[in-house]
């Protein structure tokens, strides 16, 4: 990338700053490497308001979700809306057809079969680069997040905990890509996760699988680290499966 003028003035974070050439490149480089949290689009913004509603069980599996009724409730045009949806029919929670139009998709345990084994792959990959480059404040960090799970009493809040407990884990695997599909499939089992983690004796049977795995990151110990985690999925998505095809979930959603 060449520049002609001596600096170049530029809008960021609302602010207009004036860097040089070389600012601006590296700036640039920082941002591409997801090391600068890149502002929300209006899509991303309302497919984190569909995505949670349909998470926390809000919008049950097979609910209609009309471009021109979501537009008119978000007060946005249809064309964020419809990147929205698409967003979320990427990560599998959204089903769309061509003349029936998009709903909130059912899953069975076939599907959380496949999406956890995706998550065994990815996430075990992660971990096992992670290890070598994680700090004892990062480990510290996960820690607490058990903790706050412990304590947590809004069953809403377990799901997201879980979520930042695993990818404190994964942080330091120096690879953004990788990280960004993980999250992908977090957010596919989301509204199941959650449903689980009501369950008592789930939530203590995982809470000390996390602590055995944590116990082996602090020991810098990748190989029992990743087998902690891949029987930790394993259980997972088999406690999944069988509460999805014997009826066992608290709410359909």
């Amino acid at each position: 990338m060449q520049f002609v003028h001596e600096d170049t003035h530029v809008q960021f974070g609302g602010f207009p700053l004036r860097w040089s050439p070389r600012d601006w490149e590296h700036r640039l480089r920082e941002f591409a490497e997801g090391l600068i949290e890149r502002p929300q689009t209006v899509a991303e913004q309302v497919a984190n308001v569909l995505r949670e509603a349909i998470a926390s069980g809000t919008l049950k599996a097979g609910t209609a979700l009309r471009q021109d009724d979501l537009a008119e409730q978000f007060g946005f045009s249809r064309m964020p809306i419809r990147d929205a949806l698409r967003q979320l029919e990427a990560e599998g929670i959204v089903s769309i057809h061509p003349t029936k139009g998009a709903h909130v998709a059912r899953m069975d345990g076939a599907e959380i079969s496949e999406i956890y084994a995706v998550r065994e792959l990815l996430e075990c990959e992660a971990l096992r680069l992670s290890i070598p480059a994680l700090l004892d404040g990062k480990l510290d960090e996960a820690e607490q997040v058990l903790d706050q799970i412990d304590a947590e009493r809004n069953v809403g809040r377990w799901g997201a905990l879980n979520r930042t407990f695993h990818l404190s884990l994964y942080a330091a695997c120096g690879n953004q890509r990788l990280l960004g599909l993980i999250e992908a499939h977090h957010n596919a089992a989301d509204r199941y996760v959650r449903i689980l983690l009501s369950n008592l004796d789930y939530r203590t049977r995982s809470q000390a699988e996390h602590r055995d795995l944590l116990a082996a990151c602090r020991q810098r110990d990748g190989k029992k680290a990743v087998s902690v985690l891949r029987q930790h999925l394993r259980e997972g998505s088999g406690t999944l499966v069988n509460a999805i095809e014997g009826g066992g979930l608290s709410r359909k959603s």
